[in-house]
């Protein structure tokens, strides 16, 4: 029952931050400065006038209801989200839902493979050096704390001049293969990696010093075996809680990405919005960002009480 109400209560939230992201997204779409009929006739008619003839203007604002009222158009809004309605391309007349459903695919694939490989590079990082020698212990914190600082951008060209144009190990325009795959990830996972293994580190320490650790190790337990089964499990907790909003940072991450790379994905779809101010598709993926972030959250809290099961009689 109390487990029940916890998942009630975040369902909830849940759905608040999206009610609360499409809210936002509606506002700078409706106050932004300039005529919106006049931004979509520049659009079809490659031109950058200031005004068009009221007989040029008149149908576009009816057939966009941007001459109803402010409230009309945020209910019309709202409504047209529940029914999995996200509006209309300025750009490509197409439905925002259709193209961010053709794009989606490789940028969910890029972010759960680089949030997995943050996560893999972190356990290493945190197992091998934690509380070993002085120097390895250095050595491992160096890493994480440089990582963890790499911008996207910077690590991303670096890697595409060595791996990609100089050693030609990996094709220097990415696809959708595995090939295409792997330094977009690795670009994402690094900086990722590193900082979940600064989180991890603290706690891992601080477990490793818990009672039930050096009970364990007077059992005969090794030293590896310790880790893996006891401190490990205890440790991960707090980074775990950060992997929810990992995943909402690894897909805006995923712009600067695949704009590099020349990767296919919802980033150089909302660059080629943003370019054109096709602003309901740029709020299309606004909404995508906000739902995958929630998603990725309320997993989070399940995976958490799994690890934790006292966590099931918290309310």
């Amino acid at each position: 029952m109390v487990l029940a109400r916890r998942i009630i209560r975040r369902v909830l939230g849940a759905i608040g931050v999206l009610w609360a992201a499409a809210s936002f997204t509606f506002l700078v779409e409706t106050l932004l400065p300039g005529n919106r009929a006049i931004l979509l006739l520049n659009q079809q008619t490659g031109q950058e006038n200031s005004s068009y003839p009221k007989s040029l203007v008149a149908p576009v604002d009816k057939r966009y209801g941007f001459n109803n009222s402010v409230l009309h158009q945020y209910i019309d809004y709202i409504g047209g989200l529940l029914h999995g309605n996200l509006g209309t391309s300025y750009d490509q007349h197409q439905p925002v839902l259709t193209i961010i459903s053709q794009q989606v695919g490789p940028t969910l694939v890029l972010t759960v493979t680089a949030l997995a490989l943050a996560w893999v590079i972190a356990l290493v990082l945190t197992v091998a050096t934690a509380r070993r020698s002085r120097w390895l212990s250095m050595l491992g914190s160096g890493f994480e704390v440089v990582s963890a600082t790499l911008p996207y951008y910077w690590l991303g060209v670096i890697l595409l001049v060595v791996f990609a144009i100089d050693l030609h190990v990996f094709p220097v325009l990415g696809g959708t293969g595995i090939s295409g795959l792997v330094l977009p990830a690795v670009t994402l996972a690094i900086p990722l990696g590193g900082f979940i293994a600064q989180v991890t580190r603290d706690e891992f320490e601080k477990v490793l010093e818990q009672p039930f650790v050096t009970s364990a190790r007077a059992r005969g337990m090794g030293d590896l075996q310790v880790r893996l089964r006891h401190a490990l499990r205890h440790a991960v907790l707090p980074a775990i809680t950060l992997s929810g909003w990992a995943l909402g940072a690894l897909i805006s991450g995923a712009v600067i990405v695949e704009t590099v790379f020349a990767r296919p994905g919802i980033g150089n779809v909302l660059v080629t919005a943003t370019e054109s101010r096709d602003l309901p598709l740029v709020a299309g993926v606004v909404i995508l960002v906000a739902a995958v972030y929630v998603v990725a959250n309320l997993l989070v809290d399940v995976a958490y009480v799994i690890i934790d099961p006292r966590l099931r009689s918290v309310g």
